[in-house]
């Protein structure tokens, strides 16, 4: 027996071993979640009571080691589906985590189940709840302004003086934006002649990617998004495009990426490697 543990361990290199774990932690994942959905079942028929438990928390724990507040999850997002049998299906036959349908219970009706259900379907867990921030925030008063006390104090005495500090700041910030336009065009021109000489790679150009910064700063350009962003998004798909024109670049956050990407199908079935 020790020798075959010996040959098993020298067979079973570090990756292959990751390898397995991650097979079946995958799985255990996929079978649990089929369990959760028939908890709803086995409660109403009392399925438990007759296999000898003392509860659907007994049962759901020895046969699957689900937790009291898991199960009760479970049976409060069965009712609270009610309305919407789209969403209710994706629980009951365990296609979708509990975890994340918990997340769009709130916002979710019958007028907007069906995009809810494929959204919850191809997006992440941390996706989902960046969308469901983001629909929530729509309703809410934007931030406020944190200027300087320095800032505050000049302002306030040029409105003061009688001066329109509105049409100042608007007059600011449309030069920026022209300013910001006009080196976009000057960099897209540099960027297409050199796309045009040799094959074009995925390396975006960091002139392309210092003029985002500038114009977007280091944050996801969502609006009311305070994550840091982590990728550039390209608005025209850059395999049709082959380009790298920043003017159709934007940086966004991981989770904000993904739902940008979320209507593509062909995306997801590369990244998700669907067959």
């Amino acid at each position: 027996m020790n020798n075959e543990n010996t040959v098993t361990k020298i067979i079973l290199t570090d990756e292959k071993l990751y390898q397995l774990c991650q097979t079946y932690g995958e799985r255990a994942r996929f079978w649990r979640q089929k369990f959760t959905g028939l908890l709803p079942e086995v409660f109403r028929r009392k399925l438990y009571e007759k296999k000898g438990f003392s509860s659907i928390f007994e049962f759901a724990k020895k046969l699957a080691g689900l937790s009291e507040e898991q199960v009760r999850l479970v049976l409060n997002l069965e009712k609270r589906f009610e309305e919407t049998p789209v969403l209710k299906s994706l629980l009951v036959e365990g296609k979708v985590s509990v975890n994340k349908l918990a997340r769009i219970v709130s916002i979710a009706t019958p007028t907007n189940e069906i995009f809810l259900a494929t959204q919850v379907q191809i997006l992440s867990k941390s996706a989902v709840e960046t969308f469901v921030r983001d629909e929530k925030n729509q309703s809410l008063p934007g931030q406020t302004l944190n200027l300087s006390p320095e800032i505050q104090q000049k302002l306030l005495e040029l409105q003061q003086k009688g001066i329109d500090i509105n049409s100042l700041l608007l007059e600011f910030l449309q030069k920026r934006d022209q300013k910001i336009a006009n080196r976009k065009e000057e960099i897209s021109k540099q960027i297409l002649k050199r796309e045009q000489e040799k094959p074009v790679t995925r390396h975006i150009p960091i002139q392309a990617k210092r003029i985002l910064v500038q114009e977007f700063g280091e944050k996801c350009s969502v609006k009311n998004c305070q994550k840091i962003a982590q990728q550039i998004h390209h608005i025209q798909r850059f395999s049709m495009s082959q380009s790298h024109d920043p003017r159709f670049l934007v940086p966004l956050c991981k989770e904000h990426h993904e739902l940008a990407h979320s209507a593509d199908v062909a995306y997801f079935k590369i990244k998700n490697r669907i067959r």
